[in-house]
């Protein structure tokens, strides 16, 4: 029973894949043979090709929708490191080569910061540019005191309820204008380009391959779409897809280095190392992207891949120093300069925004995915345009009248971090003076009116930003989370400060906030709450700390920072531990084993193999005896992705594995290349044909194609080991024996169906759809 081909519909179009026992297929040891391409080189005419001389091209690589083999990967690298080191010894331009292959990854982490710092600034400048809300004006000027908005001059001002309402109205056509562009880029030209793209580059880099994901026309249609998805008011940010523009920029350079072009392996490191770039670029944060990259994004960790993405990220932020995109002379986004520290006592309250973050991510996570599944399943994802259309002028009708939801997310949670002074012009600095001092003030009508605002808001923030992730354009989920938690940490600040002011002799303030003191700062509470929200939502906690403070310079506050997002994790894990990109996995189908899920059940490997008993017998080759022609037959009427190579069908005896690809790839270029190859020629996985009568077509001597080291277990393995064999290993399958005997194969889709029927979730649900 093999796998059945799994379907992935993406819009309106299907992509038929090969799955299920995906699976008869290897990432397991293999020896050095089994890393060489190979063909036929057996007993026969003397134009036979020595495959280890000349190797057929397809072997060795991998089907779209496929799972590479970590270690096949690992082990030609190996191999290929170790040529080049005997052969530096040999001669001068050997050894030069030796050199470049060893600079090779160096330059291209430079290239990838490059590139990506590039790609990302054109992002900034169209976002910047076209950052102003009132559409009749119709020039819009840099403003380099600004964080990162533009000002608006108007070179035919109106006012009164004529200008509000033509305003109002320009507003909303130019949001849906936006709109319709960028669901419509997407869906004619790279439906990958839609969404967050996180989810995908885990799995990605867990060793799946979605060919185009991380394509040209991707990296072009998701930089042009996410510049129009950002303007058009839709509560979306931009630094996941930033994340994906920055692993397109990696993929398609790493075409430039035939090291990484051929190995699978090599390239997720580069990926990785991308990664750590976009989030470096996006928040201008690069020791934080290093550490996104670890602890959230990455299956394959090495140290090697450490030092380079540090480096990628030094690079990158390097060039983004010098471009200034943020428009305030600094590398950091969100720059804060408070002038009161925090105490001890704020402790508490900074707790409960963690615990408000962690509720918030755990709500937001299930009602989402609720929603997701809903568009899904119903007759909704059919009209993604019009549901794209009806959701931006739903938010951009809501959004209009309240200027905090108007303006864009990342100039909201400037505008809530900021620390008032006294010539400060914000709602949000609406005290009344008292002896014209920053300290000692109580809430004016300004601060009411902008208080009130904020509490719309935050509901408006919540529910619109639950239906818009997930749509197909692309859509980030980092500004508007943080937006969430910063709005409610501003509304606590404000009423600490309030309760500060008026009992000031209440036994929490004594000691530390004294009358006419400045002890209470709101926008610390904005920062704080803003690190829970993206924390209960995402799961992040030491990458998550390191962006926040880089993010706004605040590197005095990491310790309220720490206890919000601890708390925060530990509220919404009480609901459930997956984050929303880890969900995501799961709702699309994704075979990725999480890492951080426990395997905490008592089956063994034999419970969760196939065939199970009720199944028909494991489809096998014999290493001798077989045709060409039974082979041919066996491999047309299975979708299974490899077979195991056993001693006989009566011993069944495991010898090796070999890869379905690599097996029709070979058997076509014998019928073309070597002569007297018919359907009678006996097919022999050994090193020495057997010998044959006379009248006998040459056989086909396939050995150099076989993984002459399958990985497997036995039957009375644990299934927790196993699980942490197949995530330590990135094994695709493993095959189960007894005694020498072969008696079945896990696959990773079979373990994470057994853990689905064990949560008592639906089994099939682990589809590629």
């Amino acid at each position: 029973m093999g796998w059945e081909f799994w379907t992935k519909q993406l819009d309106e179009e299907e992509l038929v894949v090969d799955g299920g026992f995906e699976d008869y297929s290897t990432t397991t040891g293999s020896s050095s043979s089994s890393s060489r391409a190979a063909g036929m080189n057996g007993t026969g005419p003397s134009n036979l090709v020595d495959p280890l001389e000349d190797p057929l091209p397809g072997v060795g690589t991998y089907e779209d929708f496929n799972t590479i083999d970590w270690v096949r990967e690992k082990s030609k690298d190996r191999d290929r490191h170790r040529e080049i080191t005997n052969k530096s010894r040999q001669s001068t331009v050997a050894l030069l080569h030796s050199i470049s292959d060893a600079f090779s990854g160096w330059l291209l982490m430079l290239l990838v910061g490059l590139m990506a710092v590039l790609t990302i600034a054109v992002v900034w400048f169209h976002l910047v540019v076209g950052s102003c809300y009132d559409f009749f004006c119709i020039s819009c000027v840099y403003s380099e005191e600004s964080h990162v908005s533009a000002s608006c001059v108007c070179l035919f001002p109106l006012q009164g309820a004529f200008a509000y309402v033509v305003n109002y109205l320009m507003y909303i056509f130019w949001a849906l204008l936006f709109a319709f562009l960028a669901v419509t880029l997407v869906r004619a030209f790279a439906p990958y380009a839609c969404g967050s793209g996180i989810p995908e580059i885990k799995t990605i880099l867990s060793g799946f391959i979605i060919r185009g994901y991380l394509g040209k026309w991707t990296l072009i249609i998701k930089t042009i779409t996410l510049v129009l998805a950002v303007s058009s008011g839709l509560s979306l940010g931009k630094e996941g897809p930033l994340v994906h523009v920055a692993c397109c920029c990696a993929n398609i350079l790493c075409h430039l280095f035939t090291k990484y072009r051929k190995n699978e392996a090599k390239r997720r490191e580069v990926l990785s190392a991308a990664a750590a770039v976009g989030v470096s670029v996006a928040f201008g944060a690069p020791i934080g992207g290093v550490l996104f990259s670890l602890e959230e994004v990455s299956y394959y960790f090495p140290l090697k891949t450490l030092w380079r993405s540090f480096f990628a990220a030094l690079v990158a932020a390097f060039t983004l120093r010098s471009i200034n995109p943020f428009g305030n002379s600094r590398l950091v986004l969100f720059y804060v300069e408070f002038h009161a520290p925090w105490h001890l006592v704020e402790l508490a309250p900074f707790i409960l925004l963690g615990i408000f973050g962690g509720l918030w991510g755990a709500l937001f996570i299930k009602a989402n995915i609720a929603w997701c599944r809903k568009r899904k399943s119903t007759i909704l994802g059919h009209y993604p345009v019009i549901e794209v259309l009806v959701v931006a002028a739903l938010t951009a009708i809501i959004a209009y009248p309240n200027s905090y939801t108007r303006m864009s997310g990342a100039e909201l949670i400037s505008e809530l971090f900021n620390d008032c002074s006294l010539l400060d012009s914000s709602q949000l600095c609406g005290y009344k003076q008292v002896r014209n001092s920053l300290a000692d003030r109580p809430a004016g009508e300004g601060l009411y009116t902008a208080l009130w605002q904020l509490a719309l808001a935050l509901v408006f923030k919540m529910m619109i930003t639950v239906i818009t992730f997930g749509m197909k354009v692309p859509s980030g989920l980092f500004i508007p989370s943080m937006a969430v938690g910063a709005i409610a940490g501003r509304l606590l600040g404000v009423g600490m400060e309030q309760l500060a002011y008026y009992h000031h002799d209440w036994f929490i303030f004594k000691g530390w906030c004294s009358p006419g003191a400045d002890c209470i700062t709101p926008g610390l509470y904005a920062m704080v709450g803003a690190a829970a929200c993206l924390g209960g939502v995402t799961r992040m906690t030491v990458s998550l700390v390191v962006i926040m403070f880089e993010l706004t310079g605040g590197l005095e506050y990491i310790v309220p920072l720490m206890a919000a997002t601890m708390t925060s994790k530990w509220v919404a894990d009480a609901f459930g531990r997956e984050g929303i990109y880890e969900a995501h996995i799961r709702l699309n189908g994704y075979p990725f084993l999480e890492a951080k899920e426990e395997f905490e059940y008592s089956s063994l490997a034999v419970d969760v193999m196939r065939p199970r008993r009720a199944d028909p017998a494991l489809a096998v080759l014999t290493q001798e005896g077989m045709t060409v022609g039974e082979v041919e037959t066996l491999v047309e009427s299975t979708h299974y992705s490899g077979f195991p190579v056993v001693v006989s069908q009566e011993s069944q005896r495991l010898v090796g594995f070999v890869l379905r690809r690599d097996l029709l790839i070979s058997i076509d270029n014998a019928r073309k290349r070597q002569e007297g190859v018919v359907s009678a020629s006996q097919v022999v996985f050994t090193e020495h044909a057997p010998t044959q009568p006379d009248d006998a077509p040459p056989p086909l001597r396939l050995r150099g194609i076989m993984d002459l080291s399958p990985f497997t277990v036995t039957d009375h393995t644990p299934m927790d080991i196993t699980v942490d064999i197949f995530r330590k290993l990135g094994l695709r399958q493993c095959l189960v024996t007894h005694n020498g005997r072969l008696l079945g194969i896990i696959t990773k889709k079979d373990i994470l169906k057994h853990m689905a029927q064990i949560a008592n979730r639906d089994p099939e649900s682990i589809l590629f759809n």
